[in-house]
């Protein structure tokens, strides 16, 4: 609990915590909204209806969600400084490559706005597992500190 954040860390930790929630759950719902949204016809009151829950979801949670997780995030890894051990690193490059998906979902989620379908029903109920495969990695990572 040293460095610079002193009494706070516990606060930033706790907060850090609820913001990887708030992404996450983001994380799980967008690629099940692209699956359904992928089945409807292009141009119709449901694909509008799809494509403005979708903008609503990466611009009210899941893109405030990812920026504070990082800030916080941030703030916890200088706290600590970057020599607190192997974990740190393998989570920052879990976390990097999260970040890579979360970018692939937005990529996805702008081209359903611009009409096209860039992947299968089953592509996107198939990917909506990864996140989890993230989580399971990372929280392993963060509480035994194996390494």
């Amino acid at each position: 609990m040293e460095g610079y954040l002193g009494e706070f860390y516990l606060w930033v930790k706790a907060l850090h915590i609820i913001f990887v929630i708030f992404w996450m759950a983001g994380m799980f719902m967008l690629p099940r909204y692209l699956a359904y949204h992928s089945t409807t016809k292009v141009g119709s009151d449901e694909d509008k209806n799809w494509i403005e829950r979708e903008r609503r979801l990466m611009r009210i949670i899941i893109n405030p969600a990812m920026s504070i997780t990082w800030i916080l995030g941030l703030m916890l890894v200088f706290n600590i400084g970057l020599d607190a051990g192997g974990w740190l690193h393998a989570k920052l490059l879990l976390v990097f490559l999260l970040s890579g998906f979360h970018g692939m979902l937005s990529k996805y989620r702008k081209a359903f706005e611009r009409g096209e379908r860039p992947k299968s029903e089953t592509y996107f109920r198939r990917i909506n597992e990864i996140p989890a495969v993230f989580i399971f990695a990372i929280v392993l990572l963060v509480v035994p500190k194996a390494f």
